[in-house]
This record gives structure tokens, sequence and C-alpha cells, in this order.
């Protein structure tokens, strides 16, 4: 009898990677470090619960319960994000998005567009604004009866 449990399958969510799309990203995700423990996490289902956690647009700690802990998803999400992974990441997959459609992997040129904005002819904000006034009576402290 095998001592180790099999692993829970779970029902896949609409946002959860394919294998075609992790087989691209999975080599663009870091190799633990020797030194340190083994990681316990499986970086398909952080990857999952990170994009879950886009769409969803909930908060961390309302992860569901079958993806990894909002901890430790947490924990790579800003690692990678420090560490410049997801620059890495969204650099792959513009390229590929290229290749597809037949263009070179980076662009060899880039435009720049600036726009100027005409404002009304009566003198832009200084004519909208209309200027602050004084109550008399607004602050105790300029008052002119003595303390007692």
């Amino acid at each position: 009898m095998d001592p180790t449990p099999a692993p829970v399958q779970r029902r896949p969510y609409d946002t959860d990677l394919t294998d075609a799309q992790w087989a691209i990203l999975a080599p663009l995700i870091p190799k633990p470090h020797t030194r340190c423990r083994p990681r316990r996490a499986d970086m398909r289902e952080v990857i999952n619960a990170i994009l879950y956690l886009l769409r969803a647009g909930c908060a961390w700690r309302n992860l569901p319960h079958d993806l990894p802990p909002y901890r430790t998803v947490f924990y790579y999400f800003s690692k990678w994000r420090k560490c410049g992974v997801w620059k890495k990441i969204h650099d792959r997959l513009r390229e590929k998005i290229r290749e597809l459609h037949g263009r070179a992997p980076t662009p060899s040129a880039a435009i720049l567009d600036s726009q100027s904005v005409k404002t009304t002819e009566k003198g832009g904000l200084v004519a909208v604004t209309t200027p602050a006034r004084r109550l008399k009576d607004a602050s105790a402290i300029s008052s002119s009866t003595p303390l007692e």
C-alpha cells in the first residue's frame, strides 16, 4: 500500500490555466533555492489563485478554500513582483502574440504621441473659480471679546 495519499482533485475555475498555457509559464517561474526548505505549494495552483483573484476582484482572504492559502498566494505574488517575474511573463506573452501574428518578437520602432488641450477663452481656471470669502464671525480665536 502506498503511504502517500492521492492529491484531491478540485473542480476547475474558468480562470484556471490550461496545459498549453502552463507549458509557456512554467519555465518562467523561479526555481526554489537549494539552501531553503523545499516548496510545498504547487506553483500552477498559486498562479490559478492569482488569476482567480484578479478576475473575481475579491480580497486576498476571500480566496476559495480549495486554492492554496491566501498568505502563500500573496507571498509569491509580492515576491515575484519585486524580483521582476511578472515583467518577464508579460514580455514572453507579448513576444508569443507578436509571433502568432507573423511579426518580429520585439518591436523595431515606437510611436509617442502627445496632445495639447486648449483652455477656455476666458483664461482657464482663473475665470472659472470663485474667490473664497471670509466670514466675520467664523473664527472664535479672532474674536474681540477677552477671555474671562
